[in-house]
């Protein structure tokens, strides 16, 4: 076993790296900042694989030499561009929002589960409770609704304190 290969190979390797590294982050920042803020913004699950794919394709270009700097360029490039042409169509035509994002779904009001849809979602009662927890309540009787939202978070809504003990 060649131990040393395992940690350096060529200087050649580690300036191509250092370049390549240097010149693909600016492009990716650059692409971002024209692109504009909603490219990375995780509001649903599609963003959120985009974003992934990004950083899958930088850390190619960075490490395999059989990418060129032009041709990892172009496919950050490619990708924040179908980002914008999905979110652009996504706003201005509904059906096609509806097939790209999925829509919140209500898991819990006036203090009740709603089991037919924690199964669909395939939530457990243990997820819902832990996010009601940090939302500031106690249990479930404390929630006025809880909402499985479009990038997979829950938001909770409590109860007033006169809803909660009716006198």
């Amino acid at each position: 076993m060649n131990w040393t290969g395992m940690f350096f190979q060529d200087w050649q390797g580690l300036i191509r790296t250092l370049v390549v590294g240097v010149l693909a982050y600016g492009t990716i920042v650059l692409f971002l900042r024209i692109s504009g803020k909603r490219t990375l913004a995780k509001l649903n699950a599609f963003d959120l694989v985009v974003t992934v794919a990004l950083g899958s394709t930088l850390s190619a270009i960075l490490l395999q030499e059989s990418i060129a700097l032009a041709e990892g360029a172009l496919a950050l490039g490619l990708l924040i561009l179908m980002q914008f042409l999905v979110t652009f169509a996504s706003v201005r035509w509904r059906p096609f929002a509806k097939v790209v994002r999925s829509e919140p779904t209500l898991l819990a009001r006036d203090g009740a589960f709603c089991s037919r849809a924690m199964k669909r979602e395939r939530v457990t009662e243990d997820e819902a409770l832990s996010a009601i927890r940090s939302s500031g309540a106690r249990g479930i009787a404390e929630v006025e609704y809880l909402v499985l939202e479009s990038d997979g978070t829950m938001s909770a809504s409590l109860r007033s304190a006169a809803a909660k003990d009716p006198a």
